[in-house]
């Protein structure tokens, strides 16, 4: 089913700071979610725990009813870094994926799966051959979505990827991640890191705000109807657009007002 399920999820690290107080939501099978918040909130955090990299202190987080205890290829994750081995060629990097996932694919099938996929994300063949090293950010970044999708996990987690990126780049990406995730006809479920409201009204099916000030964390979750037409041609037009982001701004400046208020 590929459904998420966060249930009254707390965690703090060894040095007892406390980031998630008896969280809960769920994220249900081929939903886009961003999770969105000012710097600190726990939005990264929250995504390694979804990933696996680190155990809830209490409560739990399942992935089809069955606990999430590991990292695991059916989820796939895309960090604002990129995540390419710096070693080795980018086209490398995706078929090295290709075979962990799929144990019995040769080689040649996997370079052949990887130049298909790279072509599917607007990059040359010989850009199979550089290293990471030899390409701009945005390559690199089209490199890593080509390797998340090319291992077709159901689940993709993606923590700011294009946050580090001019505009122009980020918009591009944008389109095309929406673009190879509207072409599948099972949708992966995505859960997306941002601190852009723009972004998170241009992607997302679900909203979810986290503040500092909340004792649950969440100050804020906002559904998006899909079949009303967000475009970025009318995304400073659109009165309902608009009425949405001035809500989103308003929230996390209360939650931003608020702990300023708690440290005074």
């Amino acid at each position: 089913m590929n459904k998420i399920v966060i249930d009254n999820m707390s965690f703090r690290y060894e040095s007892g700071q406390e980031v998630f107080n008896n969280l809960s939501f769920e994220v249900e099978k081929g939903e886009f979610v961003c999770l969105l918040g000012q710097s600190g909130c726990g939005k990264s955090t929250l995504l390694k725990l979804i990933a696996g990299l680190h155990k809830p202190t209490s409560g739990s987080i399942k992935l089809d009813g069955k606990l999430i205890e590991k990292a695991n290829l059916g989820m796939a994750v895309v960090f604002q870094d990129y995540g390419l081995f710096p070693w080795m060629s980018a086209g490398d990097n995706i078929s090295l994926a290709i075979r962990q996932k799929f144990r019995n694919i040769d080689k040649m099938s996997s370079k052949k799966i990887a130049l298909d996929m790279m072509k599917r994300v607007d990059l040359e063949e010989d850009v199979y051959y550089k290293l990471p090293k030899e390409l701009s950010g945005g390559m690199k970044q089209r490199c890593a979505i080509a390797q998340a999708f090319a291992i077709d996990a159901p689940v993709l987690l993606m923590d700011e990827p294009f946050g580090a990126l001019d505009a122009v780049t980020r918009s591009g990406l944008q389109d095309l991640l929406l673009e190879l995730w509207a072409a599948e006809s099972e949708k992966k479920t995505i859960v997306f890191v941002t601190h852009d409201v723009d972004e998170a009204l241009l992607l997302a099916d679900k909203i979810v705000v986290l503040g500092q000030s909340s004792t649950n964390n969440i100050i804020y979750i906002c559904n998006l109807d899909r079949k009303e037409e967000r475009r970025r041609e009318n995304q400073f037009s659109d009165s309902k657009i608009l009425e949405k982001r001035n809500e989103l701004i308003e929230y996390i400046y209360q939650d931003v007002s608020s702990l300023r208020r708690k440290k005074q």
